[in-house]
């Protein structure tokens, strides 16, 4: 294929950033080449080539048949050697490059690369399944496409980046309430004060430990209490959940905190809870952590993780 050599394209698709990456494997030829193009015949002659280049500022016209099928390309070098040879009358299909090296329009925008860095070529015919001629590509029109995902993915990022600063700095309150052996509700309000949290970014990290918290003190409500409510506070710095119930309170403040021990009856255990694990695991996740409890009356726990915060599980 006679052609002008390029110097390849400077992106690789093994080593380039994973946001590179990304689009290179996801984006297709179809997305990135030129679908315009100026072609002609191989009955027209060399000085036709020689003037399509020079009115179109171009470098290669790809030679097609009545029904667009691809025959060959006649290349700016070609074109050279036709003046030099005194043959610049001769017809195209004495002079063409017959061989020609294509890219499918349904390929990844990977092959254009790998072909741009392998065979050096200033430009490739782009073709479908019917061997018709569909556009041309060059590596002008890769860096292109890139610079502007590129640029598109950043601009969306710092939308994301804008909206979770905005909402980092708002405090969000939440209510839930808890029934006596409601289980089937039991664990809802830990599911959405997560859900809650990873809207905001927050680091997985800290998000399980609020997690771990609202789930215990939740099932404990379920368990041991009359019924309470569970009250969540996302603030710029931190999370503080309260748990406040109905009763019948807690007698031992220090013996309820002593991982396994537990007042659960032998049916709650039965289904897998009760192991005396709940204020323990709470306070062990909290930064901060306090117990406030009146028997007959009813106990109030809160538990607070700061956003920040390098405490280990």
């Amino acid at each position: 294929m006679s052609d002008m050599i390029s110097e390849g394209i400077p992106i690789s698709t093994v080593d380039s950033p994973s946001a590179v990456l990304e689009l290179i494997y996801q984006l297709k030829i179809k997305d990135v080449m030129k679908s315009a193009v100026i072609t002609a015949s191989k009955t027209d002659t060399m000085r036709h080539i020689q003037a399509l280049m020079r009115e179109n500022y171009i470098t290669g016209v790809p030679i097609v048949d009545d029904k667009h099928h691809l025959m060959g390309l006649v290349s700016i070098d070609d074109v050279v050697i036709a003046l030099d040879q005194g043959l610049i009358e001769s017809l195209v299909d004495d002079r063409m490059t017959k061989n020609v090296i294509v890219l499918e329009d349904d390929m990844p925008l990977s092959f254009a690369i790998s072909y741009l860095n392998k065979y050096r070529y200033g430009r490739y015919p782009v073709v479908n399944k019917k061997n018709e001629l569909v556009g041309i590509l060059t590596s002008k029109d890769v860096v292109g496409t890139l610079l502007a995902e590129m640029n598109r993915e950043v601009l969306r990022l710092e939308k994301i980046n804008q909206k979770n600063a905005a909402n980092a700095s708002v405090c969000t309150n939440m209510e839930f309430t808890t029934v006596h052996y409601d289980f089937e509700l039991a664990g809802r309000a830990s599911t959405e004060i997560k859900k809650a949290l990873k809207q905001r970014n927050i680091d997985p990290k800290i998000i399980r430990r609020v997690a771990i918290a609202s789930y215990e003190l939740e099932i404990n409500q379920v368990v041991h209490s009359n019924g309470g409510s569970m009250h969540c506070s996302i603030q710029p710095d931190r999370v503080m959940v309260v748990a406040t119930d109905n009763g019948p309170g807690i007698a031992d403040i220090n013996l309820a905190l002593q991982e396994g021990w537990s007042t659960a009856n032998e049916w709650v255990r039965s289904l897998g809870f009760g192991a005396g694990m709940g204020l323990a695991n709470t306070k062990r996740v909290s930064d901060e952590f306090s117990i406030d409890s009146t028997v007959g009356k009813g106990t109030t726990v809160r538990s607070v993780v700061f956003i920040n915060s390098n405490k280990m599980e």
